[in-house]
């Protein structure tokens, strides 16, 4: 075995030679300080589209960003060829902090949590009130992602033409948040996009919807310079329709500031990854009352101190009945 003095030459060391020839790694990262913002419009197998000063631009994600993926709506960092020429790419080398994020996973039983959209600042929920038939599980399930995740429900019914909304507005009425009420006329006729509209002014709004409900043709409406194809017919065994938007999608808003997000229609909406006892920040006239409530209580159970705080007259009792239904979505399947 050789052994060196203290005084060696450090030719003499020999060295295992880089077959790659390639510089070894180094922990240090580039802080990339001169890259353009840029905002995700849709992702489509590992390319993701970005607007940058106006202009779409072809993008990929680093190495350097590991797992962590860019969704639809994210703010990121992008450096390289930025003009949005065909065969062009840039990278993304940072994702910006969210300030929302609406979140799901395939059923109650999946641990694996998808983001669907980030940083918008309102979910309309779109259902119709017939044809297929309204589905209020999945409308309590979406409420309870966009509480969670820091977005504000605007729900929107269409087909009035086909039956009434009063049974759907006795059930969300207590949650007061706005709604619209729309006709297969007025989608024709692009009315019901212009009241819709009144509610998306100046923010990003994600649209969420299971298939047939008139979503994609409201979509069309809002912004008819980048139509996307409409839904199919609604089954007539299942009641359900065929999911024809497969990826989701921003689009600006036409005659109004702010952003479209068009998304798959859903079937399901899995809560897994929610907290249940995250919900009663939705419900600020119920959240006081919770001070009473035994350790890790249900708000569901004979202890609970809701009950009293509504029988005191400090709420109205459909607000309580309110947040238990929604709680409840957390064992429910969504076409109970």
């Amino acid at each position: 075995m050789r052994r060196y003095g203290k005084h060696t030459d450090e030719d003499d060391i020999r060295t295992r030679p880089n077959r790659k020839g390639n510089r070894p790694r180094t922990n240090i990262r580039p802080k990339h300080e001169d890259a353009a913002e840029g905002m995700v419009l849709t992702v489509d197998r590992g390319r993701l589209t970005c607007l940058v000063d106006g202009r779409a631009v072809m993008a990929m994600k680093a190495r350097e960003l590991g797992r962590k993926a860019a969704v639809v709506g994210d703010r990121v960092a992008l450096v390289g060829d930025l003009s949005g020429t065909k065969d062009t790419l840039a990278r993304i080398v940072r994702i910006e902090e969210r300030s929302s994020v609406l979140r799901r996973t395939a059923d109650d039983d999946d641990p694996y949590e998808r983001v669907v959209v980030a940083n918008a600042d309102q979910l309309a929920i779109v259902t119709a009130l017939a044809d297929p038939e309204p589905r209020p599980r999945l409308i309590d399930r979406c409420l309870v992602a966009a509480y969670d995740g820091g977005l504000e429900p605007l729900l929107v019914m269409t087909k009035s033409d086909l039956a009434p909304p009063d049974k759907l507005l006795e059930l969300y009425g207590a949650l007061d948040f706005p709604y619209v009420v729309t006709s297969r006329e007025e989608l024709e006729s692009g009315n019901a996009a212009d009241r819709v509209r009144e509610h998306l002014d100046g923010k990003i709004t994600a649209f969420v919807g299971h298939s047939g409900v008139g979503k994609t043709t409201l979509v069309n409406a809002l912004v008819p310079e980048d139509r996307r194809r409409t839904t199919g017919q609604v089954n007539a065994v299942t009641g359900r329709g065929r999911h024809t938007t497969t990826s989701a999608l921003a689009l600006p808003l036409q005659k109004a500031r702010g952003w479209v997000i068009d998304t798959p229609g859903v079937r399901s909406f899995g809560l897994a990854h929610i907290d249940p006892s995250r919900v009663i920040h939705a419900f600020p006239d119920l959240e006081p009352g919770t001070e009473g409530c035994p350790r890790a209580c249900s708000h569901d159970e004979p202890d609970c101190a809701l009950d009293d705080w509504v029988a005191e007259g400090h709420a109205d009792p459909a607000r309580l009945y309110s947040l238990r239904r929604l709680l409840a979505t957390r064992e429910r399947k969504e076409g109970d």
